[in-house]
């Protein structure tokens, strides 16, 4: 089965819908699949719903199909630093599902492990619990999660082999893997593409039978979420 492809447009071909759910990795700029995310604003593709710990800052990841007014729906757990975001969640123009960080990694991992849902102690008592069912086990109240399965997942990894076994790199795994597993489609965007054997076992963190369609995305520039500088002494 080929698994490489030689850019974005050519790995979403077929797969992209209006009104899609998509699952993307990644946590702030760190680790995002933006050579995907780019190729899926210029699809022109609508009314998406992604799954994602954050909707990247203005202009930058999924910032980027905020303006130019692709999302309908985002299942986030932190959107601090969008302020385009804020406007359209103010203005009714955008649906969120907010969904506490650890909550929404087991979300998704569920659904790639053919998890329907699972009890939870966190958002009970809050407005995170309103509508969903609470069920007491022992002395705790649990919430009921539904469990995360996308119609595509887009993930980035370091290195891949050309099986499309995937290394991420220290911050980068957060959400990649989890996400890259609930999708019924996962492409994977990577800095390096080396041959199948060339990894070691051990160092594997997503194994290829989860990837279906790889592209190698370098180079990248890192992008800085916020920059922090000292002030300069006086001579």
């Amino acid at each position: 089965m080929r698994k490489i492809y030689a850019d974005a447009d050519t790995a979403l071909a077929g797969l992209l819908t209006d009104g899609m759910t998509i699952a993307s990795g990644g946590f702030g700029l760190c680790g995002i699949p933006e050579r995907l995310l780019d190729a899926i604003e210029t699809s022109g593709v609508r009314d998406l719903t992604f799954a994602s710990n954050n909707a990247g800052i203005d202009n930058e990841g999924i910032g980027k199909l905020l303006r130019s007014r692709q999302v309908r729906k985002m299942i986030a757990s932190y959107v601090g630093e969008n302020k385009e975001f804020e406007r359209q969640y103010l203005t009714g123009e955008l649906e969120v599902e907010f969904c506490p960080q650890g909550t929404l990694a087991e979300r998704m991992r569920a659904g790639g492990a053919g998890i329907p849902g699972f009890y939870t102690r966190t958002g009970v008592g809050t407005l995170v619990a309103q509508g969903k069912e609470v069920r007491r086990f022992g002395e705790h109240d649990y919430v009921l999660e539904l469990a995360i399965t996308a119609d595509l997942s887009i993930i980035k990894g370091w290195k891949a082999d050309e099986s499309g076994n995937l290394v991420f790199r220290k911050t980068a795994r957060n959400f990649n893997a989890p996400a890259a597993t609930c999708g019924r489609i996962c492409i994977a965007e990577v800095e390096e593409i080396v041959p199948t054997g060339t990894l070691e076992p051990d160092q594997i963190h997503l194994p290829g039978i989860y990837v279906n369609r790889l592209i190698c995305g370098a180079p990248y520039t890192k992008k800085i979420e916020q920059r922090t500088v000292r002030a300069r002494e006086e001579a």
